[in-house]
């Protein structure tokens, strides 16, 4: 598989019925204690999106996710794929490409988009992600945003489609809830939550090639 062969492949798959929660389902984490977080969300869902940025780099191909400072939040300290919110007058797209370009310094003129996988609501940040597949020809040069990426990591595909990429293990989310969480291990980083379901889902497309 190189990345040409991919990404025309995934062009024509991406436009038909996606996997969604077929995908999604089997990565969701689960409560492993008497202590089990509560979401209660009064407002409506922010619209935001993600990007997945596949390039080549000595045959292989891979893509970017962005470690999380430590922080008062849901998500701290968490490996997650370049996105954010939206902003108004934006579409999904414009959002993953303008915050690939702010966290990881990749500017939105040499991305060339292919399609998106299933929207998919992110419960504890009240969220609905939009994940955007795109590509880029060139090895990036990653510059990350200072204040919201500690480090850059690389996933493979070769790697994420393999029989036994996905692992289970008992984490504390939030510094205080036990999880048992179906992950990716990247870079020797647990890549579980929203994320882990949202690659799962781009893995399952692409083990049917």
């Amino acid at each position: 598989m190189n990345l040409i062969t991919l990404t025309e492949w995934l062009s024509e798959r991406l436009k038909q019925p996606l996997p969604g929660s077929a995908a999604h389902e089997p990565l969701r984490a689960t409560p492993a204690g008497l202590i089990k977080p509560k979401f209660e969300h009064t407002l409506p869902p922010k619209p935001g999106s993600v990007l997945i940025l596949l390039h080549e780099d000595e045959g292989k191909i891979k893509f970017p996710l962005t470690k999380r400072p430590e922080y008062l939040g849901a998500h701290a300290g968490q490996v997650s794929l370049p996105g954010g919110k939206k902003e108004q007058g934006e579409d999904y797209i414009q959002t993953a490409l303008r915050e690939c370009e702010e966290e990881i310094g990749i500017h939105r003129s040499e991305i060339k988009v292919i399609g998106r996988l299933s929207e998919f609501f992110v419960i504890p940040s009240n969220f609905t992600i939009a994940p955007v597949v795109a590509y880029i020809t060139s090895k990036p040069e990653f510059i990350p945003q200072a204040s919201e990426v500690v480090k850059i990591l690389e996933g493979n595909i070769e790697d994420l489609i393999k029989d036994d990429a996905v692992q289970v293990k008992e984490i504390i989310a939030a510094k205080m809830f036990p999880m048992l969480a179906p992950h990716f291990l990247i870079e020797d980083e647990i890549v579980w939550g929203a994320t882990a379901m949202m690659l799962n889902e781009l893995r399952m497309i692409i083990r049917e090639m």
